[in-house]
This record gives C-alpha cells, structure tokens and sequence, in this order.
C-alpha cells in the first residue's frame, strides 16, 4: 500500500469515526419528534472532505471502493441539504447510518498494510 493509499485510508477511517460520533451524540434523542438541529458547518467540512476522498480514491483503490465512497458522498450531501432542522432526530439517525455504512464497506475493500517483518522473526 503506498503512502497515498494509507493516508487517504487513514481519513476514510476519520470521516468515519465522526459521522458515528454525530450519530450517537442524538441517539439519546430518537424519540424526540422535535427537528434535529446538527451542526451544519461541521457537516459541511466533513461532506467536503468526503468529496475530496471520492476525487483522490479514483486512481488509488478499487472501483468497488470508490463506488462506497461515493456513495457515502451523496448521502451526505443529501443530508447537508435537508439540515438543519428539516429533519426529526430518528430520520438524521437512519441518515447517518446511510453514510457510515458505505463508508464502512469502502474501507474494508480497501487493502490494509501488510504486517511489518523483522529479519530474525520466524513467518
């Protein structure tokens, strides 16, 4: 895997790790049918960073992987355009788990480092 592939893998994993951090941040509020108000600014950083992981993955990983990706790119972008306040909080919930899970399989396609080896250890 080179250096490129490992860093753009490393923000799928962060992109990742945030949009489940927003999800759980409004899980306590699933039964609440007052709109879920996210922070639009953050979501949009995040859709943009996205957008840039779709663009550079091209050339970098699998199509399957791509495809993930932007397919996680859309749904986001589809969120960005329904918040804030649009949305109730069990329908934001459905919509993150819409851009986690792509984003999940993207990076389980994606080829993790192979294992360093020293000289003296045994395979």
């Amino acid at each position: 895997m080179t250096s490129e592939q490992r860093q753009l893998r490393q923000t799928l994993v962060f992109l990742r790790t945030s949009f489940e951090a927003i999800q759980h941040s409004i899980a306590g509020r699933l039964d609440d049918p007052l709109p879920c108000w996210l922070d639009a600014t953050m979501l949009s950083m995040l859709a943009r960073e996205l957008n840039r992981c779709c663009r550079e993955a091209r050339p970098l990983f699998a199509p399957q992987a791509v495809e993930q990706i932007f397919l996680a790119s859309q749904q986001c972008e589809l969120l960005l355009k329904q918040c804030p306040g649009v949305l109730s909080s069990a329908v934001c919930h459905r919509q993150l788990a819409a851009i986690i899970l792509p984003l999940t399989s993207a990076i389980g396609q994606v080829d993790t480092p192979v294992k360093r080896r020293w000289p003296w250890q045994r395979e």
